[in-house]
């Protein structure tokens, strides 16, 4: 069993646990978040291996990187992975639904279970989570739909983005 390095980074919507292993980042977690990680017997405190973790979040937060350049090592089934890969493709400051998700892997059907390997994210932020939101009704815009790290959390990410996007705010 390899070694887990951890440390925590303080951020605007607060304390981060950060995650890494010799296969790449396996956790970013909200400090008060839905699904918290227990730090493991194999795990040590060491935040030289997530310098560059902490220096692109840092980044992003700052509103200087929109895009993240890391090794991810996220464990998950294979649908949860295929859910992820598709979380990466959602262009910073744009949103997008579980049900265009779910008609991308090729299920329209499975709008739950998009929701469901969402919330299992084990890198939010990172693995962008918070651009899914709820489908839109009618007149309505789509509302902010769970996220491990509290809806107001959401809220700041996705109002962040729109300040820092170059262009105008789009859906995917």
């Amino acid at each position: 069993m390899s070694t887990v390095y951890y440390d925590y980074l303080l951020t605007p919507i607060g304390r981060l646990l950060l995650a890494i292993d010799g296969q790449g980042l396996r956790h970013v977690d909200f400090e008060n978040g839905k699904y918290p990680t227990p730090i493991g017997e194999n795990w040590e405190r060491g935040a030289g291996a997530l310098h560059e973790a902490r220096a692109q979040l840092k980044a992003y937060f700052a509103g200087t990187l929109t895009a993240f350049d890391l090794p991810l090592a996220p464990q998950g089934t294979e649908f949860q992975q295929r859910v992820w890969l598709a979380l990466l493709r959602i262009p910073f400051g744009a949103t997008t639904t579980y049900g265009d998700i779910a008609r991308e892997l090729g299920d329209a059907h499975a709008t739950r279970a998009v929701g469901a390997a969402n919330g299992r994210n084990p890198l939010p932020i990172i693995v962008p989570c918070h651009r899914v939101i709820g489908a839109a009704r009618g007149n309505k815009a789509g509302d902010l739909t769970g996220f491990g790290g509290g809806l107001p959390v959401k809220r700041w990410l996705l109002d962040h983005e729109q300040r820092h996007h170059r262009f105008t705010l789009t859906s995917r």
